[in-house]
Parts: C-alpha cells; sequence; structure tokens
C-alpha cells in the first residue's frame, strides 16, 4: 500500500506540474515540432515520423473561419480554448483523475485548404495514444479527412 500511495502522490504531483504550463505556440510560423516520447502528434511532422497525423481538410461546412467550428468541437468534447486569432487556435484538454493537461493546438494553412494540428501530453512519457485518439476523434466531428 505505500507503493499505491507513492504512485498516487507521483501523479497528482505531475497532474499539478502540468496545469502550470502553457502551449507550446508557433515557431518559425509553424506548430513547434513534438520531443521524442511518444505523448505527441503532428500534421507538421514527417510523413515517416512515428508522430505524424494527416493535416485536416478545410471544407466548405468550416465556413469562412475553420477555427470557429474547431473551437466548437473543442467545446464540446470538453476541452478549454485558451487562445484563438484567425491563423492559430490553442486549447487544453485535462483529464479527470489527475489534471493531467494536454495542450491541441492548431494553424490554418490557407494556401493548401488544412488546418495542421498537434497534440501533446505536457508531462509524462506514453500517452497511450490518447492524443492521437483525440485528434481522430476531431476529425471526425469536423467531417475533414
Amino acid at each position: 500500500t505505500v507503493l499505491a500511495a507513492t504512485l498516487f502522490m507521483v501523479f497528482f504531483v505531475m497532474g499539478l506540474y502540468s496545469g502550470a504550463g502553457s502551449p507550446t505556440g508557433l515557431t518559425q510560423g509553424q506548430l513547434a515540432p513534438c520531443s521524442n516520447k511518444p505523448n505527441c502528434v503532428s500534421s507538421e511532422s514527417a510523413p515517416s515520423d512515428e508522430h505524424a497525423v494527416s493535416a485536416l481538410k478545410v471544407t466548405p461546412a468550416m465556413g469562412e473561419e475553420p477555427l470557429l467550428k474547431v473551437k466548437a468541437v473543442i467545446e464540446l468534447l470538453g476541452g478549454q480554448v485558451n487562445y484563438t486569432d484567425e491563423h492559430y487556435l490553442a486549447s487544453t484538454f485535462t483529464s479527470d483523475l489527475f489534471g493531467f493537461v494536454d495542450d491541441v493546438e492548431f494553424r490554418v494553412d490557407s494556401n493548401n485548404g488544412l488546418l495542421h494540428v498537434r497534440s501533446a501530453s505536457r508531462v509524462g512519457y506514453s500517452d497511450l495514444n490518447a492524443n492521437r485518439k483525440r485528434v481522430d476523434q476531431i476529425r471526425t466531428l469536423l467531417g475533414s479527412s
């Protein structure tokens, strides 16, 4: 039981720590690259990279401002939008049990009609594919292949 209590405290502290961070933002006009941990996916990773996911296609149903639709989907899924402008959106999702925070960011690529996405855990190593599943869920709800 001492081991279980110790693990609980470690996860609790990690949850508190992750809540104090912030999204990485844009780096030279693109979403930040993923670290070497498997708890991040990005459409701006090389296609052969284990972190790679496809960008979302902007569809006519998204209207003139696709990030407004993204915002609605994020809120529907229980996320919180922390920052948005016409080309970038930063949001967070917080786990129920320990309060781990994942950042989900979008960048509009108007020239190619795409929404680039990055979803990453702030702490820990593995996320049991939670970020990849979240991006897939957002893609489905937006009706974007």
